[in-house]
């Protein structure tokens, strides 16, 4: 019986320490510094990214990732409940609303589905969290670079849709814009009060647009 109690003791222990070990992001910011590169000769595109910013809204089950350049403002808001995502651009005049069900969400980043992930003994301090690397590489045989820390995990995983599958919250990670590699990397974390109208949608001045039509209006332009 002491043997049993002995038992049950350590693994509430264990229980504890693990419990702990991790931290739930329910509600907060995450800012990132953003690095373009052309991949030629001509910085002139980057340039147009110059000072970009990028900032992850989190509250409860609701994600506003936020993009802003001289080009204008990108806003992706995930409703975590509904499943439903809402693109927001905001180019000087012109503005769009994209609404898209969660296969269309799916559909738009399939590239990532089925990726597989290498862990490396490899690892680096990013905001003051300890970040192993990890490679990842997907049905095409294109990989990524992707380093995460296991001591945060975000309630709604939808906007690192690449990277879900990790123990833990990507701290730097790739994308790609257009022709363009850009890399995303943490620079703060804030885990104070998020204001609920960040994920309100406007109510007018934006062109409303399905995923279907959005894509078919890409492409004739």
């Amino acid at each position: 019986m002491k043997k049993i109690k002995s038992f049950v003791a350590i693994a509430g222990l264990l229980w504890v320490v693990n419990g702990h070990a991790q931290k739930r992001i329910t509600e907060g910011t995450i800012s990132y510094d953003i690095v373009v590169q052309t991949g030629n000769d001509n910085p002139s595109i980057a340039d147009m990214f110059n000072g970009a910013t990028s900032i992850v809204y989190l509250k409860g089950y609701q994600t506003r990732f936020e993009r802003v350049s001289s080009l204008g403002v990108e806003s992706t808001i995930v409703d975590g409940k509904t499943g439903n995502i809402t693109v927001l651009k905001e180019y000087g005049e012109q503005k769009y609303m994209i609404t898209m069900t969660p296969q269309n969400w799916k559909e738009a980043n399939r590239k990532y589905e089925g990726i597989v992930f290498k862990y490396e003994e490899e690892y680096k301090t990013i905001a003051d969290y300890k970040c192993q690397k990890a490679i990842g590489t997907m049905k095409d045989g294109t990989s990524i670079t992707v380093y995460f820390t296991k001591d945060l995990v975000a309630n709604n995983r939808e906007f690192e849709y690449a990277y879900k599958s990790l123990p833990g919250l990507a701290m730097e990670f790739e994308t790609t814009i257009g022709n363009l590699k850009v890399t995303y990397t943490v620079s703060k974390i804030n885990f104070g009060i998020v204001p609920a109208t960040k994920f309100e949608l406007p109510k007018s001045g934006f062109r409303v647009m399905t995923y279907e039509e959005s894509n078919a209006a890409a492409k004739n332009q």
